[in-house]
């Protein structure tokens, strides 16, 4: 399973690229505000660092909810830098752009998905990726890894080539699960990725050995 980070925070991008383990970036216009980027020039410099940053894919989301507008936006987007990969919402006109940029070889990810039907119209339209909401289907009283579990098991059956992209990660037993259950890539905070490290046991085992060199 590939790692992405879910930031706009260059100091953690760079942190999670030198633990050596990331593959990604996902982001979004919140995170973006979050880091106090406004402006269409402002954001497309900011992706560009971020892409030279990381060796790999970088979502940049588009703003637009009408066919038109989104694959104008999305066109800006993907020519920022190679890595770029459209992010493009679950919708109507979002499908149908989604389609659009795989005919014109412009890679994307399809996102706030809910249902595996979502999941199949994207796989359908061509989507790169197709991210599935963990957080808040748990939050709705459903099982967020059930649905990870069952777009997997359609994807397999169909041999639908889109990666299945967990998102809205809340801790690092969500990435465990998300991996369990079949998710080729996880995108989380960095606080999710750190957390795989902690254990008891290990910290304790530590203690031990750093105690009985002491000893030597």
């Amino acid at each position: 399973m590939k790692f992405f980070i879910d930031t706009g925070n260059l100091s953690q991008i760079k942190e999670a690229h030198d633990l050596g383990i990331l593959d990604g970036v996902t982001t979004n216009p919140s995170l973006m505000a979050k880091e106090g980027i406004k402006g269409e020039a402002a954001i497309a410099n900011h992706y560009k660092t971020i892409c030279e940053l990381v060796d790999g894919d970088v979502s940049a989301e588009v703003l637009s909810t009408d066919f038109a507008t989104i694959v104008e936006e999305g066109k800006k987007l993907a020519a920022i830098h190679p890595n770029i990969v459209v992010k493009v919402p679950m919708i109507k006109d979002g499908v149908k752009a989604i389609k659009w940029f795989t005919d014109n070889g412009i890679r994307t990810n399809c996102t706030l998905v809910f249902s595996a039907g979502q999941a199949i119209l994207a796989a359908k339209a061509g989507a790169s990726y197709v991210s599935p909401f963990i957080g808040r289907i748990d939050d709705s009283g459903w099982d967020g890894m059930e649905l990870i579990a069952q777009i997997r098991h359609i994807y397999d059956i169909q041999n639908y080539r889109t990666e299945i992209l967990a998102a809205s990660i809340r801790s690092a037993l969500h990435i465990t699960k998300a991996a369990e259950a079949g998710a080729d890539v996880c995108t989380c905070p960095l606080d999710s990725i750190l957390g795989l490290l902690k254990h008891p046991l290990t910290d304790i085992g530590l203690a031990k050995f750093l105690e009985d060199a002491k000893k030597m």
